[in-house]
């Protein structure tokens, strides 16, 4: 049987400083702690319907053959699809929170096509945020 994927569960992001980087997220994106769960070195932030984990390496759940973060990504980015998109100010609220951006434009998700924003979190890796799609906007006109 075909499995039928609906969205994505979560994404496991190997952290080397796993508290850092939940500020980040939770700060920065408004993810929340869902759970923390030290004695495996694993932090879980709710992202809407799904979760972004992260893993300290050399915790208990970590591969050895996962590599060392920060060299080399093992992850090209991350896409979080958000509500309401306004470059501008999520730009300002970013940069506020030490991220560094990138290009905005208006690319293809799974919605369609809308505007997107590339920031990069404090380890580097590169993050997405997706907002509604280009008919959401001929809809509501």
């Amino acid at each position: 049987m075909k499995p039928i994927i609906r969205e994505i569960d979560h994404v496991v992001i190997r952290a080397a400083d796993p508290a850092a980087m939940a500020r980040f997220y939770c700060e920065a994106l408004g993810c929340a702690i869902e759970k923390e769960q030290p004695e495996i070195g694993l932090t879980q932030l709710r992202a809407g319907r799904s979760m972004i984990d992260l893993l300290a390496p050399g915790s208990t759940i970590d591969r050895s053959d996962s590599g060392i973060p920060g060299q080399g990504r093992n992850m090209d980015h991350l896409c979080l699809r958000i509500e309401h998109f306004d470059a501008q100010r999520l730009s300002a609220h970013l940069t506020a929170h030490g991220a560094r951006l990138g290009p905005v434009g208006r690319r293809y998700g799974a919605d369609g096509f809308g505007p997107s924003l590339y920031l990069f979190d404090p380890e580097g890796n590169m993050v997405e945020l997706k907002g509604p799609p280009d008919a959401a906007f001929a809809t509501s006109l």
